[in-house]
């Protein structure tokens, strides 16, 4: 039996460059796109939400001289083509897919309303938010996190490139340890990198259990859902 019914997943825009330095890689498209049919096809309810890094940081154009305002805003569009990318993907595939907006941007998605999306995902869609909460200054993981409690998720799973929370950066240090489970007080503690503090604090505030994983290893989305010991959990 699987853990839960609902989730919300966080996948970065770099997941999607695969090999890449720019872009969107197909093969990697596909093989995450792949990995949620199977989810779907099981009666797993999914929201998604992506980063756009792949294609533009809205910090990065700051230090280029952009206004952070506008910076922002070009990060939040190349949201919606990763989101719109995924979404034919899955198309292509068979699943049934919406992309909501959090601004509105018709016909690209639909303007984000939470009514309308609890409704696709009571009648089988996947749900997949972009453009960030439409607003500067905030990031797609403070994004994921709003999504998530909206659309009543059991868990927010957080797609990254390790297996899960270290008490250091793992691709750095060897010695780094891994946690099987952490609370969220012990991670602040530890000042241990999960999500931004904006996303981080209304998960803990609202008892929203977090699962970091490894998103590149093949099967461990599932078993994120329906194992024990996959990745770290950050919980109460």
């Amino acid at each position: 039996m699987r853990k839960y019914n609902r989730v919300l997943l966080k996948l970065s825009g770099e997941s999607l460059m695969g090999t890449k330095d720019f872009g969107i890689d197909m093969e990697s498209l596909k093989g995450y796109a792949s990995q949620i049919k199977e989810l779907a096809e099981k009666g797993v309810e999914l929201g998604i939400v992506i980063g756009g890094g792949n294609i533009f940081r809205g910090l990065e154009g700051t230090g280029k001289g952009f206004d952070r305002v506008k910076g922002d805003q070009m990060g939040m569009l190349a949201t919606v083509i990763n989101g719109m990318s995924l979404q034919l993907t899955l198309e292509n595939m068979g699943v049934k897919a919406r992309v909501y907006t959090a601004v509105k941007m018709e016909p690209y998605g639909e303007y984000y309303v939470k009514e309308r999306a609890l409704e696709a995902l009571n009648e089988g869609y996947i749900d997949i938010f972009t453009g960030g909460t439409g607003n500067p200054y905030f990031t797609t993981d403070s994004a994921a996190a709003l999504r998530a409690l909206e659309i009543n998720a059991d868990a927010l799973l957080k797609g990254t490139r390790v297996d899960g929370v270290f008490s250091k950066d793992p691709e750095k240090h060897p010695d780094a340890q891994k946690f099987d489970s952490i609370t969220y007080n012990e991670t602040i503690k530890k000042q241990l990198n999960v999500m931004d503090m904006t996303a981080f604090a209304l998960c803990r505030d609202n008892n929203l259990p977090i699962i970091v994983f490894n998103v590149n290893k093949p099967g461990q989305m599932k078993r994120a859902i329906y194992e024990d010991h996959v990745g770290t959990l950050v919980h109460a």
